[in-house]
């Protein structure tokens, strides 16, 4: 998947970790960055063309600082927030987004507007909280056997390899809550998990043949998926989900368990949504 790397800016400091975070991974992988900022109308004595010429400045000018062989171009937009990032997803490899910002990017990650782009961009999105702050050369990404999660682990794949950085994929099994009675059937369970690792395992070995210059190790779990996502992504630089997949990982970005890793995962999150798949 070729194209551009497209980050959003409000001037907001979580908007500038996502600029700064948007320019490593241009540099890494070759690739043009955009940088976008919807200008709103306030209500508020603030001239807002004038902070939007400004935060958009001052975006391009840290791009830039940090890198001067990455391609920046920038531009100014209008309209709803939500619906213009969406269509600048249709042109990117990528779209970049700070976890919490200012005017229209308020509650990115946690509130309606960042579910939104998430649910509806086209390709992947990544949300940064902030900067990174000690490497540990590592990706994560979640797995169920979805297309989702496929799309997933190849943009993990691209990742890693960009970074020279390990790929980890963690599949979890959460149990079904029953009632006391189903403690006879344990080794039903058991058993069940077993076949459903020996499955995520087996879906792991395709890759790891067709990328031998990716280090990629595997993680088959029974646990809650937030939990293991969790977890895994305490030691990594990135965690990639899908949009939407099977089982646990079906609500992993539009719903509850998405609310959990995002509240927990302190790195970057990348939720990757298959191109053409319908609304």
């Amino acid at each position: 998947m070729r194209g551009r790397i497209v980050v959003g800016t409000d001037g907001s400091a979580s908007s500038t970790a996502a600029v700064e975070w948007a320019v490593a991974d241009a540099q890494r992988r070759g690739l043009p960055l955009r940088i976008v900022h919807v200008c709103e109308q306030w209500s508020r004595g603030m001239d807002s063309s004038e902070y939007c010429a400004g935060a958009l400045e001052a975006a391009a000018d840290r791009a830039r600082d940090l890198s001067r062989d990455v391609e920046v171009s920038t531009e100014m937009l209008a309209g709803n927030v939500i619906e213009a990032l969406i269509g600048e997803s249709v042109s990117a490899e990528s779209l970049v987004l700070g976890s919490r910002g200012l005017g229209g990017f308020a509650g990115m990650v946690l509130g309606s507007v960042g579910l939104s782009v998430a649910g509806h961009a086209v390709g992947p999105v990544v949300i940064v909280r902030g900067p990174v702050v000690v490497p540990h050369d590592q990706i994560v990404v979640g797995d169920d056997g979805s297309e989702g999660s496929r799309q997933a682990v190849a943009y993990a794949v691209e990742q890693a390899r960009a970074r020279h950085a390990r790929l980890h994929v963690v599949y979890a099994w959460q149990e079904a809550v029953v009632s006391t009675y189903w403690a006879a059937y344990s080794l039903l369970l058991a058993d069940t998990f077993q076949e459903e690792a020996d499955a995520a395992r087996a879906r792991v070995a395709p890759w790891r043949e067709a990328n031998p210059d990716v280090v990629i190790t595997d993680e088959q779990v029974r646990d809650h998926p937030v939990a293991a996502l969790i977890k895994a992504a305490a030691t990594a630089d990135l965690a990639v989900v899908g949009s939407r997949g099977l089982g646990g990982f079906r609500s992993a970005v539009l719903g509850s368990v998405s609310h959990g890793v995002l509240h927990h995962v302190a790195c970057p999150v990348a939720v990757v949504r298959p191109r053409g798949e319908p609304e």
